[in-house]
């Protein structure tokens, strides 16, 4: 059985990923693809848990140990739902991957790009996105659209969200990633994300 294909959103907080996801998945079901729709953090039981430290708990986290929490996560979620799934043929849309410990704990946190790239490798075990979409959202529209009862990262500060979106931007011509505007109405996104997928998935 061929491998199925591996599809990551990606963009700050506000930029309309886990809606894009909903859309992208309910759109390639209707193609007849099996579909298995997850995320970051948080898609496993033991996930779970990891996120509720990483993001309800508001007390001051070193950056390393908010990376190590994070490719704990994301080791578990590969183990559990990515890899069977892909190796089932299956259509595997994630809201958030590896680019989002490269954007935000790399740089916006300031660990650095180098060490990042080789803490992803051990905890994705040679899994690799086919495709990553960034969703670009001007700073005030996503500040606009986050949630006022924030988790941790949502509360982080302008700053804080001025640099994670910048870092997507720096990273994404040298990775491939497919950077895509996400201030339009959705079906607009859903449409431009569309076109993106259905080419890698035709490669």
């Amino acid at each position: 059985m061929a491998r199925g294909r591996f599809i990551v959103l990606e963009g700050g907080e506000g930029s309309g990923k886990s809606t894009q996801s909903r859309l992208l998945t309910a759109r390639l079901s209707a193609q007849g693809h099996e579909v298995v729709r997850t995320f970051e953090p948080g898609a496993t039981a033991r996930g779970a848990k990891l996120r509720a430290a990483l993001l309800d708990d508001h007390s001051p986290l070193d950056p390393r140990a908010e990376l190590l929490l994070l490719l704990a996560d994301r080791a578990q979620h590969v183990a559990e739902v990515v890899r069977p799934a892909l190796e089932r043929g299956a259509v595997v849309v994630s809201d958030r991957f590896t680019p989002s410990t490269l954007a935000y704990q790399a740089i916006a946190r300031g660990l650095g790009v180098e060490l990042v790239d080789a803490a992803n490798v051990l905890a994705t075990d040679g899994v690799e996105p086919d495709l990553v979409v960034v969703l670009d959202v001007d700073d005030s529209v996503a500040a606009a659209r986050r949630p006022v009862a924030s988790d941790r990262f949502e509360a982080a500060g302008t700053d804080f969200h001025s640099l994670v979106r910048a870092a997507y931007r720096e990273l994404a011509p040298g990775r491939g990633w497919i950077v895509i505007d996400g201030s339009p109405p959705p079906d607009e996104v859903a449409a431009a994300v569309a076109a993106a997928v259905d080419a890698a998935l035709h490669r």
